[in-house]
């Protein structure tokens, strides 16, 4: 078991929230069975997270604050604990993403990580058997939060019809991510197209790409490879990727068919079918 007073807390964002997790806990006499009953989980969770061996959740982090007294310490903690969590190349790219005002991206085989569910990320995320899933799912989540915000960046996303008939997770988890796309009609600033199989060839074949735009910042184009990301400001690349994008977007149905596109591939590909016994199998 990891020694607490061997922590070094200048050694990450997680190891600076358990020590100071196991400082705050002491300062208000309590012991880890103590606070465990207050925010209700079990002390082997709070001795695991003081010695950076678990990674805290932004629900556990709520619940501590409340219980301590912190002012919101834990909360504004967890971010940086989780944003750790992704990938060390993919850092700097969430980083730009959170302070976006526009976001444009077109997406081949997977869903944008900015509108997985839980579930779909945790199959996304669970191929390779690397850390903590718990951990990168919460992660991926967290990336999420600046669609809450009160002034969250306006979000374009083209996604291949292909992106709609790969089964990820299984047919339940994939019928929810696509009730989920539904559901973001109800946020303005989110608009999802589907580029159909009938598009044909397209501009998009090369792969996926990801365009920001800041207010007071150069713009960013991102793509991936196997084996990281790739940001640049390069003023040819832009101008290729914004091309590309507006052809995708004229290539692509409009949000109002894209929307009935994945209705009905919802229902016909992942809606509920009679099974061998004549029950409905979800």
């Amino acid at each position: 078991m990891v020694n607490i007073r061997d922590l070094d807390p200048s050694a990450s964002p997680l190891d600076y929230y358990g020590s100071e997790l196991r400082r705050l806990r002491e300062e208000a006499g309590l012991k880890q069975g103590q606070l465990g009953a207050i925010v209700f989980c079990a002390a082997s969770l709070i001795g695991q997270i003081e010695t950076a061996r678990k990674v805290p959740t932004r629900d556990f982090s709520e619940r501590v604050d409340a219980a301590l007294g912190t002012g919101g310490v834990f909360s504004r903690l967890v971010g940086l604990v989780l944003r750790s969590q992704l990938p060390t190349w993919f850092q700097a790219y969430a980083e730009m993403e959170a302070r976006a005002t526009y976001i444009s991206t077109f997406q081949a085989q997977l869903v944008y990580g900015l509108l997985q569910t839980p579930d779909y990320a945790r199959a996304v995320l669970g191929v390779r058997k690397e850390g903590n899933l718990d951990a990168r799912v919460a992660a991926r989540m967290e990336r999420q939060r600046i669609l809450e915000r009160e002034h969250p960046p306006l979000m374009w996303v083209v996604l291949s019809e292909a992106v709609l008939h790969q089964e990820i997770g299984g047919r339940e988890v994939m019928r929810n991510q696509l009730a989920h796309l539904l559901e973001l009609r109800s946020r303005e600033w989110v608009k999802v197209q589907i580029l159909p199989f009938e598009a044909g060839a397209h501009a998009g074949l090369p792969g996926s790409f990801t365009v920001l735009r800041f207010e007071d910042d150069p713009d960013l184009i991102y793509t991936e490879d196997f084996v990281q990301g790739h940001m640049t400001a390069n003023p040819q690349a832009l101008r290729e990727g914004s091309l590309r994008y507006d052809h995708l977007q004229a290539a692509a149905l409009s949000v109002e068919d894209s929307a009935a596109r994945i209705a009905r591939v919802m229902e016909e590909r992942y809606g509920d079918h009679p099974g061998p016994d004549g029950r409905a199998v979800a």
